[in-house]
Order: structure tokens, then sequence, then C-alpha cells
């Protein structure tokens, strides 16, 4: 039992949780404009504004997801595989000086987990349950249809970030990637709510 207290999140201020998880997204956004025009020469190498911004956006993303978990204790996955994300691509561009490696970051990460589910779903599994069930108790029908919705819903984002950041300025795709993506993951939660009632156990519960 002491274990499994171990391993239970601990309980910080919502507000304090929020600014640490949207702090350095928003921040990348504020910086990105106020620097966009600016270049920096390091070593004979030209740094666009966009490229001096992701290498202020790394550490300041990896000290917000370590204070984050020393508060709560916990991490979830998907935070961990983000952060690791962030480093690899926004390593690559800053090293190759191309600011497409990380504008190709958030199509990463919608892929490697729309694919990890999807493969679950392959084997009558839902990876989702794992990683939610404390949080969320549902049937299991329940969750093998948030995770088929979950799973097409990655897709689709990696799908539209790559068309965004081909087809737009890097401006739009600044923009996309504080608000849009964003705003599409809480208007999708959002509209799942019918789901998440009818399949909820919490009523076996109590009986």
């Amino acid at each position: 039992m002491k274990e499994k207290a171990d391993m239970t999140e601990k309980k910080i201020n919502p507000m304090l949780k929020l600014a640490l998880e949207l702090g350095p997204i928003l921040l990348f956004f504020i910086l990105y404009f106020r620097l966009r025009d600016d270049h920096l020469v390091i070593g004979g190498n030209d740094y666009s504004g966009f490229i001096v911004v992701t290498a202020i956006f790394i550490p300041l993303i990896t000290l917000s997801t370590f204070i984050l978990y020393r508060l709560t204790g916990k991490l979830a996955k998907m935070q961990v595989a983000t952060l690791v994300l962030v480093i690899v691509f926004g390593g690559l561009t800053i090293w190759f000086n191309d600011e497409r490696f990380f504008k190709m970051k958030p199509t990463m990460i919608y892929l490697l987990f729309g694919g990890a589910l999807g493969f679950g779903l392959l084997r009558g599994q839902s990876y989702l349950q794992y990683m939610m069930e404390e949080v969320m108790p549902l049937k299991r029908e329940g969750w093998m249809i948030l995770t088929r919705r979950i799973t097409a819903f990655f897709f689709a984002l990696a799908i539209l970030n790559e068309v965004i950041w081909r087809t737009m300025s890097t401006d739009a795709w600044v923009s996309f990637k504080t608000f849009g993506l964003t705003a599409a993951v809480f208007v999708f939660f959002m509209t799942q709510g019918g789901l998440l009632t009818k399949y909820s156990v919490e009523e076996d519960d109590k009986t």
C-alpha cells in the first residue's frame, strides 16, 4: 500500500500546474514575435530569431517539467515524451540551423502517441486505459471507443501540423502551435463528455 501511495500524484494548485504546463509555450509565442526579425551571429553562423527562441525554449520547458515533477512527484508519459522530443528536435534545429526540425516536432509527438495507441487497438487493448484509468474510470467498452477517437484525433493533428508548417508562414505556424493545437485538444475532450458519462463506472462502484 505504501508503494502505491508513493506513486500517487501530489495535489498542487491547478493554476500553478496550468502555468507550468502552458507557460513555456506562451513565452515561446511572445519571444518569437519580439525576436523574429533579429539575428544572432555566433562562431560565424547567423541564427534567426526563431532559432534563438528555440534555444531559449528548451531549458524553459525542461525547468518547468522538472518543477512540475518536484511538486507533484509524477509526470505523465506524454509529458516525458514531449520533453524528450523538444530536446531532440530543438537540438537538431539549433545544430543544423534549420527551423524545419522544430516545426516537425508536434507531428512526431502525435504520430508517436497515435501509433502507440493504434498498435494497442490492433491487439485488442487500450493503452490509454493503462495510463489514465486511475483518474478517469471507465468501462472497457468506453475506453476502446475513446482510444479509437483519440488515435484518429492524433493522426489528424499530425497531418494538420504538416500542412500548416509546409504551406504557411512561420508566424502562422507559431500561432497555430500556441493556440490552435491547445484549442483543438480542449474542444476534443469537451465533446467527449457524453461518452465519459455513458461509460463511467462511478455508479457501479457505489453499488
